[in-house]
């Protein structure tokens, strides 16, 4: 791959990245109780933190996806970003393995149809597959 090329895939990574934080965090800042039922039916958080994340998640999203695409604090941005990409990825993946179908709440609140939980988790993978490429361009910076 030849260096403009490659410049122009870590960006682009980058930008997506920025964004699909800023898409995931809107549903669920403008439905908190809805997102605490979400978060609630993955059972592994104490019911009494589960408010608290349902209010803070949704703006710590919003804040790296703007960080995200901005450029500002970008190793910074970008790390919590992949670490909560890890994170999501693997309460979704004990949910699976533990029999609990449930709808994930990434970018909405609405749990109206069947859960495509496969789907959520191969979505999941590229999500971090994203981050690594913007981990990549950050680190090339320095």
């Amino acid at each position: 791959m030849n260096s403009r090329l490659a410049t122009y895939f870590f960006l682009s990574a980058r930008l997506l990245l920025g964004a699909v934080f800023i898409a995931a965090s809107i549903d669920k800042i403008a439905h908190p109780a809805e997102f605490a039922g979400i978060v609630s039916n993955y059972r592994i958080l104490p019911g009494h933190m589960v408010n608290t994340i349902a209010i803070v998640l949704p703006w710590l999203e919003a804040i790296l996806g703007l960080f995200i695409l901005c450029g500002w604090w970008p190793a910074g941005a970008v790390g919590l970003a992949d670490l909560l990409l890890l994170v999501f990825l693997m309460a979704l993946a004990q949910a699976v393995a533990r029999g609990i179908d449930l709808h994930c709440g990434c970018f909405s609140t609405k749990t109206a149809g069947s859960p495509q939980t496969m789907w959520y988790l191969a979505r999941d993978v590229f999500f971090l597959m994203l981050g690594a490429a913007a981990t990549i361009q950050v680190l090339r910076r320095y």
